[in-house]
C-alpha cells in the first residue's frame, strides 16, 4: 500500500463514477486527514452521496482509486472500522431504541455503558424504551446515527445527519462530533447548509460532480473576500465556471 495513502484516513484519486449516461463524479481528488472533521458541501445532486458511497465501498466506480484507512474502499477489514449514516434512517422499526443500539453494539463487540452513553449523546434517553416505529423523522435520524456511533468507528461518514433537527440539537451534535474528532475519530459530514461549514476543519466543495476546491473555512473566505461562507461558495462557483 502506498505510504502516502496510509497517512490519510481517506485518499481519493482521479475518481470517476458513471450512472447510466450521467457522469456522477468526474476526476475527483480528495484527501481527508485523520482525526479531523471534513465537510462535504454543495447543492443537492452535486455528487456528495455518490462520493460517500464510494468511500464506504457501496458504489461501483468506473475508474480511479479510493483508499480508506490504508485499505481499498469496501475491504472486509474496514467493516468494523468505518461507520456510515445514510440520509434514510437504517433501523429496525419493530425494535425499541435501546434494542436497536444494543444490536449494533453487539455486532461491533461493544459492551458496558456504550449503549446508554450513545443514546444519551444523540438526545434519545427519554425515548430509550420506545419502538422505533413511534419516533418522529428527526428522532429516527438520531437513532440511525446512534447505531453507527456505538461501534466507535475510526472513520464516521455522515450523509446530512442534521436534516430536520432543531437548532439546539444540531449544536449539541456538532459539539459531540468535535469531541469525537479530538479523540482521534475522522468524520466526513455532508451538508447543503453552509452555516455548518464553520464547524469543519476542512471543506470539500462539489458542483455538478466536480471538485471545486478543498480548503479550510478561513481559506475560502480569504480567497473570495466574502465573510459569509454561503456567499463565498457562490463566488467560488461563479469564478470556477466563468459565470
Amino acid at each position: 500500500m502506498n505510504v502516502a495513502s496510509e497517512s490519510f484516513a481517506v485518499d481519493v484519486r482521479d475518481l470517476q463514477v458513471r450512472r447510466g449516461t450521467h457522469r456522477a463524479l468526474v476526476d475527483v481528488n480528495v484527501k481527508v486527514g485523520r482525526g479531523s472533521i471534513t465537510g462535504l458541501l454543495g447543492p443537492s445532486g452535486c455528487g456528495k452521496t455518490t462520493l460517500m458511497r464510494s468511500i464506504v465501498g457501496t458504489q461501483i466506480v468506473e475508474s480511479g482509486s479510493v483508499t480508506v484507512l490504508g485499505k481499498p474502499a469496501g475491504s472486509a477489514d474496514l467493516r468494523r472500522r468505518v461507520g456510515y449514516v445514510t440520509q434514510a434512517p437504517s433501523v429496525y422499526l419493530d425494535l425499541s431504541v435501546t434494542e436497536n443500539v444494543s444490536y449494533f453494539a453487539a455486532l461491533y463487540g461493544r459492551r458496558g455503558s456504550a449503549v446508554a452513553d450513545t443514546i444519551a449523546a444523540v438526545g434519545l434517553t427519554d425515548h430509550a424504551r420506545n419502538a422505533a416505529s413511534a419516533l418522529s423523522g428527526g428522532q429516527l435520524g438520531r437513532l440511525s446515527l446512534a447505531c453507527s456511533l456505538v461501534g466507535d468507528p475510526e472513520l464516521l461518514v455522515l450523509d446530512e445527519p442534521t436534516v430536520g433537527l432543531d437548532p439546539v440539537l444540531r449544536a449539541e451534535l456538532w459539539e459531540h462530533f468535535r469531541t469525537l474528532a479530538a479523540r482521534g475519530t475522522t468524520l466526513l459530514v455532508s451538508s447543503h447548509v453552509m452555516d455548518e461549514a464553520d464547524h469543519c476543519d476542512e471543506l470539500v466543495l462539489l458542483r455538478d460532480g466536480r471538485l471545486i476546491a478543498q480548503l479550510t473555512p478561513g481559506e475560502l473566505r480569504d480567497r473570495t473576500g466574502e465573510p459569509s461562507l454561503e456567499n463565498a461558495f457562490l463566488r467560488l462557483i461563479r469564478t470556477s465556471t466563468g459565470a
